[in-house]
């Protein structure tokens, strides 16, 4: 149409119009075929290019796989050299007869040239002749064959690699595979010929022709399903806290697991005798790594469990922060202020950690109730000077540790202090690395707070004083102190990771140990080594007999002292005893005293290093309550006997020549006799170092397995033991802590009750701190803290 002359116009006075509107429209139909044969133009122009483009990425393909036999090592070199001579001498020519193919049919033509339009997608004119992708892939399959085990997907290297490379992909089936991945996309990012499709048919099929190559070794990979029996023996191994919660026994478990897992599939497993101490060990370690594969072959993958918090502390500048947090605090000179007070001392020597001790602020009254001697502070600046001038009289060393104050109120009918408030919002995020809670128990009784495992990569918890034994003494003790055990169990599993008994005389608690991690005040040994040094030059250095030091209260010893005292009063006939000490039972107890007509002198408390305590030869203490008493170790440290009870919490006390302990009251006669009528044993320099708050640090940071924390740089602990290997395989969250999860949160919950709170002996008031403790310690009001939103 567009090459025909214009019909002849009629005559007529409309002619000329006719012919402008005719000349109109056929200038624009020439300008549309113009447009439409430069656009198919360009097409072709493109299809050429693409095509182009792709033999040079094949050509660039085998030209690399060939390059890559001299980079090979020499070990193996063989085996890619004849690789690479198959793909050249095999699989190229297959690939340039698919090419000639292709090109014979040509590219669409315009129908300009006479080609006319290009056909519609999925014509025959466009396909691709695949049928050479069965012959390169028999031919593969046929280099394989004759090769034997060094086929064409798998190149299992041999020599000093061999098990190391063993299963690996061959660098050039690596090479085709990402090369042939970058076609494909290059391929597919036009859309504007059809044709093109069948390029990206062809790369998808070679793919799976290379892909069938490694079937055998996908299937060699495959993991067998876990049985009814493995599913049931790890329950019942991850639930080993919980039963225990419930009274049964531990070994009973590791026994059930152990029966369990030895009849999977229908196989039994016999171990010799020698094999059954870690057997239970062995068995857990083998259950974890299986569900661990299984988990791994169905991509799963889990960091952290289901209660967890990932915002944690992360290392900046190469050093551990370790927040020490106590119940107590000088001048009370109790072993919770004492201790906790060392061990940041010592801690802070080294220069891996920074120190922090976190201990309780008390409002006026309460401190003159607590503090002895009418000691009181108007500021927590000026405690913090007390306790740095205290602690520098008796170390030998400048103590570098940060000092910090949470808000407490002290209860009369527990004799202790009470936390108020959240705990752990006194240790800022940025430090919230490590914990160490001085009796955990005790801090987290009410603790309506941050969960601490969720805030510090690890928590240690340290139990000091055996709350049982005091509690039955008192009131309905028997029932108190069942409800007591199982809250212990339940707060200590729920907010510590880690928990150090200082004696088996405490309670068993969930995932403890029993180690001493306490030491003696340095002061003590320099006071023995000088009274040895004085008894070396002939002086003699005990001019008294015995004497008792120790709080008041009738759980401390008193009532034991008295009987044993009473009971054998002519069998001690002349013996003499000074006791020092203040307390809530003073008065009692030396009423006690006199109506047994008792040879018993009392003074008030002092110090155990004042100079006027150093010519007693024998410190008695018949106490059973203590979980490792303080003073035991002071009076061995300064040289003198001991004369204690047969007792757990004398253990440690045991191996040293001054000790005396006793069963009987009997043997407590025979003892204190033997203790007056000779002399004590001079302390060997390993006695006096196992004494020593060094020895005691090195303890801790073993048994508390801080030493690993402090070395995973990662920021991230270690879950205790043997067991807690460092695995890069997935693992489900394990069940204890999903409860241990459950239990924090129903604590939480509970915990935020005020009358649950009352009922429980909690401190009215003590959820969060008060109006006076905020302006003690410059603390905004917990309503703003901590706003409540709503009607």
């Amino acid at each position: 149409m567009g090459k025909d002359d214009p019909p002849p116009i009629a005559a007529g006075g409309g002619g000329g119009a006719d012919r402008g509107a005719f000349a109109f429209i056929s200038k624009g139909w020439r300008e549309v075929r113009d447009s439409a044969t430069a656009d198919l133009r360009l097409m072709r122009a493109r299809a050429d290019s693409v095509r182009a483009r792709a033999d040079r990425e094949l050509e660039h393909l085998l030209a690399s796989a060939s390059a890559l036999a001299p980079s090979l090592p020499p070990v193996a070199a063989g085996a890619p050299i004849a690789e690479v001579e198959f793909v050249r001498n095999r699989i190229q020519p297959k690939i340039q007869e698919l090419r000639r193919q292709y090109s014979s049919r040509g590219a669409p033509s315009s129908p300009a040239d006479g080609g006319g339009w290009p056909p519609a997608p999925g014509a025959t004119s466009l396909r691709v002749d695949l049928s050479g992708i069965a012959a390169i892939r028999n031919a593969i399959v046929a280099a394989e064959r004759d090769g034997g085990a060094e086929g064409w997907s798998v190149a299992r290297w041999k020599g000093d690699r061999g098990e190391e490379q063993r299963g690996k992909e061959w660098e050039v089936v690596r090479m085709i595979r990402s090369g042939l991945k970058e076609f494909e996309r290059r391929s597919l990012s036009s859309d504007m010929f059809a044709g093109f499709r069948g390029r990206g048919e062809f790369v998808e099929k070679f793919k799976l022709s290379l892909k069938s190559l490694n079937k055998d070794y996908r299937e060699s990979k495959e993991v067998p399903l876990l049985d009814l029996t493995e599913i049931l023996a790890y329950l019942v191994q991850q639930s080993g806290p919980f039963l225990d919660q419930l009274g049964i026994r531990r070994d009973l478990c590791d026994k059930l697991v152990e029966m369990l897992y030895s009849k999977r599939n229908g196989r039994l497993m016999h171990h010799s005798p020698s094999e059954d101490r870690n057997l239970a060990e062995n068995i857990t370690e083998e259950l974890d790594l299986r569900i661990a594969r299984v988990l791994e072959s169905t991509g799963y993958h889990t960091d952290e469990g289901f209660w967890n918090d990932p915002a944690k502390y992360k290392i900046s500048d190469n050093r551990r922060h370790v927040a020490i947090v106590t119940t107590a605090s000088l001048p009370w000179m109790t072993g919770t202020a004492i201790n906790p007070l060392f061990r940041a001392a010592y801690l802070a020597r080294s220069v891996k950690q920074k120190v922090t001790l976190v201990v309780p602020w008390l409002s006026k009254s309460d401190q003159e109730l607590v503090y002895p001697n009418g000691i009181t502070f108007s500021s927590p600046e000026e405690q913090e000077t007390y306790i740095r001038n205290w602690l520098q009289e008796r170390l030998g060393f400048e103590a570098d540790f940060k000092i910090s104050f949470y808000p407490g109120k002290f209860s009369k009918e527990r004799r202790s202090i009470i936390p108020a408030g959240d705990t752990s919002q006194f240790i800022s995020s940025k430090e919230a690395d490590i914990a160490i809670l001085e009796e955990p128990e005790h801090l987290n009784w009410y603790h309506h707070g941050k969960r601490w495992t969720d805030k510090f990569n690890h928590v240690i918890g340290v139990v000091h004083t055996n709350y049982l034994e005091y509690i039955k003494r008192e009131k309905n003790g028997a029932i108190q102190s069942f409800l007591v055990k199982h809250i212990n169990n339940w707060v200590t599993r729920a907010y510590c990771h880690k928990v150090l008994r200082l004696s088996a005389a405490t309670q068993d608690l969930p995932r403890s140990v029993v180690c001493n991690v306490h030491g003696v005040n340095p002061k003590f040994l320099n006071i023995g080594e000088k009274i040895e040094a004085d008894r070396e030059r002939g002086q003699k250095v005990f001019s008294k007999g015995a004497y008792f030091l120790g709080k008041m209260v009738w759980a401390k010893g008193y009532r034991e002292l008295i009987d044993l005292l009473s009971k054998h009063k002519k069998d001690l006939e002349g013996f003499k005893i000074d006791v020092y000490g203040n307390g809530e039972d003073s008065e009692a107890v030396q009423t006690a005293a006199r109506k047994c007509d008792l040879s018993i002198n009392f003074f008030r408390g002092k110090d155990h290093a004042d100079d006027s305590l150093h010519g007693y030869k024998v410190f008695i203490n018949p106490s059973v309550s203590d979980v490792l008493c303080t003073a035991t170790a002071e009076a061995l440290a300064m040289g003198k006997f001991v004369v204690c009870a047969d007792h757990p919490s004398n253990e440690f006390f045991k191996s040293f020549p001054n000790c005396l302990t006793y069963k009987t009251s009997e043997e407590f006669v025979a003892r204190v006799k033997e203790a007056m009528a000779s002399e004590p044993q001079s302390l060997t320099p390993e006695q006096r170092y196992n004494l020593s708050w060094e020895a005691a640090t090195e303890r801790f940071m073993e048994y508390s397995e801080l030493d690993k924390v402090l070395n995973n740089t990662n920021g991230h602990p270690g879950r205790g033991g043997k067991r807690n290997k460092v695995r890069k395989i997935p693992l489900l969250p394990k069940l204890s802590d999903v409860v241990d999860g459950g239990l924090a949160f129903a604590h939480h919950c509970l915990t935020g009750n005020e009358i649950l709170r009352l009922a429980t002996g909690a401190i009215p008031g003590t959820r969060d701190y008060d109006k006076q403790q905020c302006m003690d310690l410059n603390l905004l009001p917990p309503q703003v803290q901590h706003p409540v939103y709503g009607w």
